[in-house]
């Protein structure tokens, strides 16, 4: 199984960015311990502040990784792009939130991503990665 980890704005930031939020782990570390749970899945990380980087990321995954997880950050409530994007694909999405986006502010409730993806994973902190892989591996 070949699956795509893809991570917008200011996840980058992980581990130092609101730490009550998104927590003290960064991805990169939290992405070695997601190697070593998964060896037998050919798991790659792709991570842009760039809605444009993002969007090309998805196209160029979406015909080739049998799973795409998508963490878009505030794009998921801004990018009609990204959310065409995932739309017009063929490898299945499932959307992935670190904080439950439904207790925070309201712009936060609405996603473009949401209607075209497998699925949506929230609240769950970095767990939520681990449980759009699990979801991958249920079908």
């Amino acid at each position: 199984m070949k699956l795509k980890i893809i991570n917008g704005p200011n996840l980058n930031l992980l581990g130092t960015r609101e730490t009550a939020i998104y927590g003290t782990a960064s991805f990169e570390s939290f992405f070695l311990v997601l190697l070593k749970k998964y060896p037998k899945i050919e798991l790659s990380y792709f991570q842009s502040n760039i809605e444009g980087e993002l969007i090309d990321s998805l196209q160029e995954a979406g015909f080739e990784y049998d799973g795409i997880i998508l963490n878009a950050g505030a794009y998921s409530h801004t990018s009609i792009g990204i959310g065409d994007t995932v739309k017009a694909i063929d490898s299945p999405v499932v959307e992935v939130h670190i904080s439950n986006t439904f207790s925070r502010e309201e712009y936060r409730h609405k996603s473009y991503i949401s209607a075209g993806a497998k699925g949506v994973i929230l609240g769950f902190g970095l767990e939520s990665y681990t449980l759009a892989i699990e979801s991958f591996l249920s079908i």
